[in-house]
């Protein structure tokens, strides 16, 4: 809205500083600040609020040093980062561009999720929530949603670098580019080419068959979304680590938009090009903002929880801007927290499921999974705990990053 705002006063008034707004880097970082003001400010107040209706978490007995005392602290504080992260983008960014209008659909569509979730737990006592089939379809609703906005609107572009072009001093560097084109084109990291094409999957059958990629773009789609989204969720058990982790994940999808959105990064990185995703930087700002701000009251011990609300919806914004950036391959290597919470879990059920059915006694791989209680189990404190997997989490971001001139 102030994007347009000033938009127009530079137009008519040519008002000093209103040009500041068409720079990408001066409403990242207002975005950045707006949000990291919101959570600190109505942060608390939403908390109070939240801790007045005794809308308070429900611990199970796990058995785990220092439970007992986080019953009742206020939950749904996913809210307080929805919010902190809308507000900014709404304010700041240009609501005509298809990344963000995705972006915010994905934010409202799991929160939503996420707080009937909530929702169920608190006011209706069911210690289940929401059933795991209706967040499933829910997830699945939107990946397909996401899937099909990206392959067939035609706003979403690439650009690739003209092979063999020499730049002189008078050649613009539009030029270096081939003209913008539908693609399902996508980054490999760490190999020769560094491109992958989901249409490849098909043509190799026949050329024609390139027309129905969607059939493969789709369900890829589909399942980076309920993979990442879930991932988060499962993280979210201990004060911090969640939102730390996504905040570092975030920064480096920072990265990723700010270098695809420009054209001389692009060149230099030798990396697609992807025309308006660079927008897709003043919402990544207004999410690490909020995240941060939130991180204030979410470290041990700590005053409110994300709760569903807030998890469900962060990992689906990662895996969707992943998506548009066309890094979605460097998911496992990014969101490398989110992965070993998500395979502990997988690893522990099946294992116990088949040490059942072929000897009668259940057995586990570890004290308990997802893998952060498995180190509480060890008797390792919980800030001891995130603080280490933030190192892993910043590690495997730099190393994502790092991925841009490997090849």
């Amino acid at each position: 809205m102030l994007y347009y705002l000033f938009e127009f006063i530079e137009k008519q008034f040519q008002f000093p500083g209103a040009s500041l707004f068409q720079f990408l880097s001066f409403r990242a970082s207002v975005a950045i600040l707006l949000s990291l003001i919101f959570t600190l400010i109505y942060g608390k107040k939403i908390i109070n609020y939240l801790r007045r209706k005794q809308i308070g978490e429900t611990i199970r007995d796990l058995g785990l040093e220092g439970q007992a005392e986080k019953s009742g602290t206020p939950t749904m504080g996913g809210i307080i980062i929805i919010l902190g992260t809308l507000i900014p983008v709404l304010l700041l960014t240009r609501l005509d561009n298809i990344y963000i209008q995705l972006l915010i659909v994905t934010t409202i569509t799991m929160g939503s999720i996420g707080l009937i979730d909530d929702y169920l737990k608190i006011f209706k006592k069911d210690k289940e929530g929401l059933k795991g089939k209706f967040k499933v379809i829910g997830q699945l609703l939107l990946g397909v949603f996401v899937g099909s906005v990206l392959y067939f609107h035609p706003a979403v572009t690439v650009k690739q670098e003209i092979v063999g072009f020499e730049i002189t001093a008078t050649t613009a560097i539009q030029e270096v580019f081939s003209a913008e084109k539908k693609s399902t084109l996508t980054t490999i990291p760490m190999l020769k080419g560094n491109e992958f094409d989901y249409a490849d999957l098909l043509t190799w059958i026949s050329p024609k068959l390139s027309t129905y990629a969607w059939i493969i773009f789709i369900p890829i789609v589909v399942f980076i979304v309920i993979a990442v989204s879930n991932g988060a969720n499962l993280t979210d058990g201990i004060d911090g680590l969640a939102a730390g982790s996504s905040a570092i994940m975030v920064i480096a999808l920072g990265v990723f938009a700010w270098v695809s959105g420009n054209l001389i990064f692009s060149k230099y990185l030798n990396i697609m090009y992807i025309p308006n995703v660079g927008e897709v930087v003043v919402f990544i700002a207004a999410l690490m903002g909020s995240l941060i701000g939130f991180l204030w009251y979410n470290t041990y011990p700590a005053s409110v929880f994300m709760g569903d609300t807030g998890s469900l919806t962060i990992g689906a914004i990662i895996a969707v801007i992943a998506i548009i950036v066309r890094k979605e391959l460097l998911i496992p290597l990014l969101c490398g927290i989110f992965l070993i919470e998500n395979v502990s879990v997988i690893m522990q059920v099946g294992y116990f499921k088949y040490t059942k059915k072929k000897t009668g006694i259940g057995r586990r791989i570890f004290k308990m999974s997802p893998l952060h209680h498995h180190y509480q189990k060890l008797g390792y404190h919980e800030s001891k705990i995130v603080a280490r997997f933030w190192i892993i989490g910043i590690l495997l971001a730099v190393l994502s990053i790092v991925t841009l001139k490997i090849r």
